[in-house]
């Protein structure tokens, strides 16, 4: 079976003295996990630390926001797979509609963050994903088939994670509806070719929509925004409960 993955993206949000509240809070709240359940925790590069050493042996890991291709370089702000291994950290995010959108991240670059991070033994998370104008011109399959085939040139899918991130449901409040978030993650997986491959959905998960999401049979887990950064809501989260048929 594949694993469920529960992760958090924090994005420009916790200084260390936040990270060490949250971790208090949180890490009694997860004691209990079933124990094929995963919790991904990516908190600013700054923070890094502070959560390893606050959640050693919660089970939790441990992602980077993003990584470089290269080991180093003159690549100012930009950090390498070989500095978040340094501090614990064990996957990394790539391919986020947001340095899309701001840095002009292309599927390209997004291979080479990804191959690099396997290279070096780290776990992408792979984000994918269309715009509202996308969707509504009925480009989504196109759109996330390209940046599949585009992104996974070269990569191992059993030491992946897809999400699948509807950018026009990200930060927003609206949520795509779980059958819909299903039936392309059902798509993703057949695109990437392996059935064994986590396939997660992220655009405004939270407490309320979390067991729905978990009851679809093609959705692994979820990658979670501003619900993470509240401690009893992810926790919540990670300890979803999925409804039981009548």
């Amino acid at each position: 079976m594949r694993r469920t993955v529960i992760a958090g993206n924090w994005k420009m949000h916790m200084t260390c003295a936040e990270t060490r509240e949250f971790a208090a809070v949180f890490r009694p709240l997860i004691a209990d996990l079933p124990s094929n359940r995963q919790v991904v925790l990516a908190p600013p590069f700054t923070s890094i630390p502070t959560l390893c050493r606050h959640l050693e042996g919660a089970g939790v890991a441990i992602a980077g926001q993003n990584v470089h291709w290269e080991e180093k370089g003159a690549y100012t702000g930009m950090i390498s797979a070989p500095m978040l291994i340094e501090h614990g950290v064990t996957h990394a995010i790539v391919g986020h509609s947001e340095p899309r959108k701001y840095y002009s991240e292309t599927d390209e670059q997004i291979n080479l963050r990804a191959r690099s991070a396997q290279d070096h033994g780290l776990i992408p998370i792979l984000c994918v994903g269309e715009s509202l104008d996308q969707r509504e011109a009925r480009e989504t399959e196109r759109v996330i088939h390209r940046q599949i085939e585009q992104g996974l040139e070269g990569i191992d899918p059993l030491r992946l994670i897809v999400a699948y991130e509807p950018i026009w449901a990200i930060g927003t409040g609206k949520s795509c509806a779980a059958e819909e978030a299903n039936r392309i993650c059902r798509l993703i997986r057949g695109w990437v070719g392996n059935p064994d491959v986590v396939v997660q959905y992220g655009g405004s998960v939270n407490p309320g929509t979390i067991d729905e999401l978990m009851a679809q049979n093609d959705i692994d887990g979820v990658l979670v925004g501003g619900a993470s950064l509240d401690p009893v809501s992810f926790a919540r989260i990670a300890n979803y409960q999925v409804p039981v048929a009548a």
